[in-house]
């Protein structure tokens, strides 16, 4: 296990110059706080009013037919693919050395090797990591497995191991929102 962190510690150092930040859909900035009272359409019935105080609602961004939300992870805000069909959030390899190189992602959060199988049906390796905090909205999660897959240009993705968590999730296609319960 040592042997295997220290490998996966030296490709996340070496890997870094591909830093996401330069990547260009700038997945790394964001808004400082979501205000969920922005997302209001204008009505004022009461389940609205209720939605308002005790949701967490989540604008969603769209391009290209993709539904993009922002994500606070160990503190650093990204923007991730809302991807119901994907297991874990996932993460790539440059994103992992951002979280490594400001102590965000610490030895004790990398857990083991695992193998996944990807959208086209491969099977891949990846890395289990433990994310001690990811934020969405107004709601923060401990503790949740994420998995940093093996392809630094991997999109992030926003997967089952947070949306299982909640109660009830409504997505809002006419308003580009996301409500989680």
């Amino acid at each position: 296990m040592r042997y295997f962190i220290l490998i996966l510690i030296s490709v996340l150092a070496i890997l870094g110059c591909d830093h996401p930040e330069s990547k260009v859909y700038e997945r790394n900035q964001g808004d400082e706080e979501v205000n969920i009272s922005q997302f209001s359409n204008g009505n004022t019935n009461s389940e609205e009013a209720d939605l308002e105080r005790t949701g967490n609602v989540l604008e969603m961004e769209v391009d290209d037919g993709v539904r993009y939300v922002w994500v606070e992870i160990n503190g650093i805000k990204l923007r991730f693919i809302f991807d119901t069909g994907a297991s874990n959030i996932c993460i790539s390899p440059a994103e992992a050395t951002v979280l490594y190189r400001q102590g965000k992602l610490r030895k004790e959060d990398i857990l083991d090797v695992e193998y996944f199988q990807d959208a086209t049906g491969r099977i891949s390796e990846g890395t289990t990591i433990n994310l001690r905090a990811v934020k969405i909205g107004n709601l923060e999660l401990e503790n949740v497995r994420a998995t940093i897959v093996n392809n630094v240009n991997a999109p992030l993705l926003l997967g089952q191991t947070v949306l299982e968590r909640f109660g009830k999730i409504e997505i809002d296609n006419d308003n580009n929102q996301i409500v989680f319960r």
